[in-house]
């Protein structure tokens, strides 16, 4: 994986870092409450090792050498690496187990999140880190035990869970109807649309669903992620295609209704996904099945609510 005789000692690179910051071999020194005298050994021994210098001599300055700029991109990228890793594993200190996610924002916030403590109340000495991600990854390069991903069943080194399928209801401001005056489908045609910006066919699609066929389903802003659309939607500025599931606190205190009982099934699902290459951990298998039932629960409490 690595070889021994091209390791420099951390507290060069530290010392480099600092310095290639401030280009100062004395305000590094501050910094790490060393003497400038350490400071520049620390860089002579790691500019031996590499066999080029990292910094000019410039009269009383130092300035980066081309190979020095070059070499700190990847010595910061290592340092912050490394400082996470340290960070992780400190969390296992008093846990029989930690959880590494890699979720979708909306997903995480609005329907993973507020579960979680039924979770770890069964499980209190587990701990769970989520980070958001939206596009898939490569298990090797990133740390995370699992993932959220939603589309289709395809994940490069990936084994995927089901979870639930995706439906997406015509949701607006309670306002909505009587502003635009919309009181069927069509009506839709003469009031503002908004996008989510990775479905850019919901909206004709759901159109074509109901039997309207109009060149205003392509009309309106995009948005980045479905908790935008919806936020958008509540704060009176058009009318938006989201997954029920993710809006029910908003419908539950009425800052959103759903227009019209005509929910459109998309071409993605949910899924939970981890690495194929690597068996799966008792509390990853625990995690995966509280999920798929929740995910269950969910479809059925949805299904049982629809108008």
């Amino acid at each position: 994986m690595f070889r021994r005789g091209f390791l420099p000692p951390i507290g060069s690179l530290v010392a480099f870092e600092c310095a290639a910051r401030h280009e100062s071999f004395s305000r590094a020194a501050e910094e790490l409450h060393l003497t400038q005298g350490a400071i520049s050994r620390q860089i002579r021994a790691l500019e031996e090792l590499v066999g080029v210098p990292l910094f000019d001599r410039v009269r009383q300055r130092v300035v980066l050498s081309e190979a020095g700029r070059a070499y700190l991109v990847d010595v910061r990228r290592t340092l912050g690496e490394l400082g996470e890793a340290t960070h992780r594993v400190m969390g296992f200190a008093g846990t029989r187990g930690v959880l590494d996610l890699a979720v979708l924002p909306t997903f995480g916030a609005r329907w993973l999140t507020p579960r979680l403590p039924r979770f770890l109340g069964a499980h209190p000495e587990v701990t769970i880190n989520m980070a958001a991600r939206i596009e898939p990854f490569d298990f090797a390069l990133d740390a995370f035990d699992a993932a959220i991903h939603v589309g289709q069943p395809v994940w490069a080194g990936g084994v995927l869970a089901h979870l639930m399928d995706e439906e997406v209801a015509p949701v607006a401001d309670p306002g909505f109807a009587a502003r635009w005056d919309v009181a069927a489908p069509r009506d839709l045609e003469r009031a503002p649309l908004l996008h989510q910006s990775t479905r850019p066919t919901a909206w004709a699609d759901w159109f074509a669903a109901v039997g309207v066929t109009t060149e205003a389903a392509w009309r309106g802003p995009r948005f980045d992620q479905f908790s935008m659309v919806s936020e958008a939607a509540a704060a009176g500025m058009g009318a938006a295609l989201v997954p029920r599931f993710l809006v029910e606190e908003e419908l539950s205190l009425g800052r959103l209704v759903v227009l019209f009982p005509v929910p459109l099934a998309t071409r993605s699902a949910y899924y939970l996904v981890r690495p194929e290459n690597e068996g799966r951990s008792a509390l990853l298998r625990a995690f995966e099945e509280w999920l798929i039932a929740e995910a269950r629960d969910d479809v059925d409490a949805l299904t049982t609510a629809r108008p």
